[in-house]
């Protein structure tokens, strides 16, 4: 009897072994598949994005370099994502798999993973809505790393980006933690072009056509220089619009030049700057009356 019984658990053993072995293996096969096909899929995308030059299929803004280098970028962080939820999501089926071949009985674990399921799902509402943002944000490249963006509540150039937060740091160095969840508008500063905007308030006495010459001048001159060409769209020209208020303080002239992404605060300065020297040598006034306010 007692060899019987021995040579049914060795044999019931050696099976349960060999599905065990079946399980690990196909799941193995089937791991190995589908981080290959998630890699050659990104692959194929980073390939696409970078021969069109653009850095996202729906944004399709910016070209060059710089958008090849964000496209592999935002390339390898969805492929790393895909793959470990592919990864934990066949290491979960397996373990219900050899957990049923050993003989454990699933409906206690199952019904008490659905309560713990239940209870976590109403305190994790906002890290499921954050990580589902944070998902969007990366594959539709609402903005990246480097990029000087404003969500609202904060505004500055993002250091880092995850699924459940994103990480800015504003112009007096203060590091902002904005869950991915709470961004529901954002104004990316930093992609495809810019544009840098002066205005220059001109005493009402001096000569507005003048001056508004003189500022076209300042532009094109500025965007011939080898320092600032890659900065300044040479082409697009300085967009002159002319008169943009007109009070008894003085007259403003507005000037706006295209530029690269983030060069618009640099081209501003400079052309303030200029435009300012250039009166000075034309004999612009921009001095205004001061107007005292009234005694009461």
């Amino acid at each position: 009897m007692f060899p019987d019984d021995w040579s049914d658990d060795l044999t019931n053993a050696v099976s349960t072994g060999l599905r065990l072995v079946v399980v690990l293996v196909i799941a193995a096969i089937a791991r190995w598949v589908a981080h290959r096909a998630i890699s050659r899929v990104t692959r194929r995308m980073h390939v696409s994005l970078a021969g069109d030059g653009l850095t996202s299929t729906l944004a399709g803004t910016l070209s060059g370099p710089a958008s090849v280098g964000r496209s592999e970028a935002r390339a390898a962080t969805i492929e790393a994502m895909s793959q470990s939820l592919v990864t934990w999501v066949l290491a979960s089926i397996v373990t219900l798999l050899v957990l049923g071949e050993l003989g454990i009985n699933l409906a206690p674990l199952l019904a008490g993973a659905g309560i713990v399921g239940i209870a976590l799902g109403f305190g994790a509402q906002s890290l499921v809505r954050d990580v589902l943002a944070g998902f969007f944000i990366l594959v539709e490249d609402q903005f990246g790393v480097g990029d000087v963006i404003d969500v609202g509540t904060a505004n500055g150039t993002v250091e880092r980006i995850s699924l459940r937060s994103t990480q800015l740091r504003d112009l007096n160095g203060t590091v902002w933690h904005v869950p991915n969840g709470t961004i529901l508008t954002v104004g990316n500063k930093s992609q495809g072009w810019a544009r840098a905007v002066v205005e220059v308030t001109i005493a009402l006495s001096a000569d507005i056509a003048a001056a508004r010459r003189t500022m076209i001048e300042v532009a094109e001159t500025m965007a011939r220089e080898e320092r600032w060409r890659d900065a300044m769209a040479l082409d697009a020209g300085p967009d002159d619009q002319g008169v943009s208020a007109l009070t008894p303080v003085g007259a403003t002239l507005r000037i706006v030049v295209t530029t690269e992404p983030k060069s618009q605060w640099a081209v501003e300065r400079e052309l303030r700057q200029r435009i300012k020297e250039a009166f000075d040598a034309a004999g612009i006034s921009l001095e205004v009356p001061h107007i005292a306010p009234p005694v009461l």
